[in-house]
């Protein structure tokens, strides 16, 4: 998604050999009118696949997952990374890793908001070494849900995380592949 990508040149700062931040428009501030683009270029990019639900994971997600709803119609489920008095009792957990944060979270969702009905597009802002995509997908398996496939907005494909999802067969769709950052400048898979 060239439009993406001139963004992250534009506004991106790399920070040492595996960190990019993108806080500017992605993941503390908002475009909003960047975001209602990447929502159309998910549901372009899925268009084959049923979607009855999109799922992702606290905070950083649930931004880009709310606008692209809004092209595909579907509700927003969200896993939460802290068990609180008003979650319900009767929840699918799993364990993720968090790369920026460097430890682990578990995860929940309300069975309410999940089952075997539904038909589910992961969608999450970076993919890295895949383990909150792949946490996503085992609360996805717990519920019997089908999993529709995974949107990324940017992977980071000189880590593992992308292979690791396309081993197992996944419909993974990324919007940009960043190959490398040298010498603090970011160079793109074409």
């Amino acid at each position: 998604m060239q439009l993406l990508k001139e963004k992250i040149l534009k506004e991106g700062r790399v920070v040492g050999e595996e960190i990019l931040k993108v806080d500017s428009f992605l993941n503390h501030q908002l475009d909003v009118a960047l975001l209602q683009e990447i929502g159309k270029e998910f549901k372009q990019r899925f268009s084959s696949k049923k979607v009855t639900k999109l799922l992702t994971i606290e905070a950083s997600g649930i931004g880009i997952a709310a606008i692209a709803a809004q092209y595909f119609n579907v509700p927003v489920v969200f896993a939460k990374k802290v068990a609180s008095r008003n979650l319900d009792n009767e929840t699918y957990k799993t364990e993720v890793y968090s790369f920026t944060k460097q430890k682990n979270y578990d995860v929940r969702v309300s069975k309410r908001y999940l089952n075997e009905d539904d038909h589910i597009l992961v969608l999450d802002d970076f993919l890295a070494n895949g383990r909150a995509a792949l946490g996503l997908i085992d609360l996805v398996e717990q519920s019997g849900a089908t999993l529709s496939g995974v949107g990324i907005v940017i992977e980071k494909s000189f880590q593992e995380g992308g292979q690791l999802l396309r081993d197992k067969g996944i419909h993974l769709e990324s919007l940009a592949k960043v190959n490398r950052f040298i010498d603090e400048q970011i160079t793109f898979e074409a």
